[in-house]
């Protein structure tokens, strides 16, 4: 067996009957045995161990489910084991009939290639009844958290509306002291708004005039010329003199601090002695 460059080259095929050498033998995986290429599968030189890791199940006639047949094991003592534990009679007509489509008068059998579930009732259709309006769909379920969520607000809007005679009286007479402590806060604040408004524009009007600003000693309102002061003097303070009788009031040179009963006199000591402007 084998030449003299490769004497191990080549084997003998372990088969009593055949014992031909192969260049190219096979060793079995099971039996870890050499064949040829005649005798390499199992069946072929009857492995002892070819069934060992193989899968064999029977389907029981009285319940249709699966068996699987151990290889160490009597099938016989296998099949005792499932009559006596696991086998169940009533499950074979579930395992053996075909589910149909639940619509009346419907006969299509369901397969997978033909079942469709509908999204809002979670049942299988056929492709037929697939919509809803085709199999009377109820539509989606309800929640059991919505109910209770819905009972408790009913709950609530009942408490709510069934107080007290006194408490609503009580209720309805803070309400309007409210509003009306509202509304008076509104007004006031609308007229803050407004005089802040006026001022920003006397300033903003005053200051784009050759930068020159006059500045009334009352009410420190400003002024871009001399003319326009004097009218807000006479038109605003003057007013204000003749509404109040009795009481004096006195007008500050901003510069030499020099008081003046009459407005238009401090007007004309301005332009007279500091030449026209008030500023220090």
């Amino acid at each position: 067996m084998g030449t003299p460059e490769f004497p191990d080259l080549g084997k003998h095929c372990s088969v009593d009957v055949c014992k031909q050498i192969d260049f190219l033998p096979f060793t079995c995986d099971r039996c870890l045995q050499v064949f040829c290429l005649d005798h390499r599968s199992y069946i072929k030189h009857t492995c002892p161990k070819g069934d060992r890791e193989d899968v064999t199940v029977v389907i029981c006639p009285l319940c249709a489910k699966g068996v699987r047949l151990n290889p160490n094991e009597d099938p016989n003592i296998t099949w005792e084991k499932h009559v006596n534990t696991d086998c169940d009679p009533s499950n074979y007509e579930k395992a053996t009939k075909k589910k149909k489509c639940p619509v009346p008068r419907c006969k299509e059998q369901l397969t997978f290639s033909n079942t469709i579930k509908c999204r809002d009732c979670n049942i299988d259709h056929c492709l037929k009844h697939r919509f809803g309006p085709d199999h009377s769909c109820p539509g989606p379920r309800k929640l059991p958290f919505m109910g209770f969520l819905s009972s408790s607000s009913s709950r609530k809007e009942a408490k709510t509306t069934r107080p007290n005679k006194a408490s609503a009286s009580t209720s309805s007479s803070s309400s309007t002291s409210r509003w009306s402590n509202l509304l008076s806060s509104a007004e006031a604040g609308i007229s803050r708004l407004g005089n802040d408004i006026s001022q920003k524009l006397q300033f903003s009007s005053s200051s784009s005039n050759d930068g020159i600003i006059e500045v009334c000693p009352q009410c420190g309102a400003k002024f871009s010329s001399v003319t326009s002061l004097v009218e807000h003097v006479e038109k605003t303070h003057e007013r204000n003199k003749k509404q109040i009788h009795g009481k004096v009031t006195v007008d500050v040179c901003p510069k030499c601090s020099r008081g003046f009963r009459d407005p238009v006199d401090l007007v004309n000591h301005i332009e007279r002695d500091h030449r026209g402007t008030s500023k220090a």
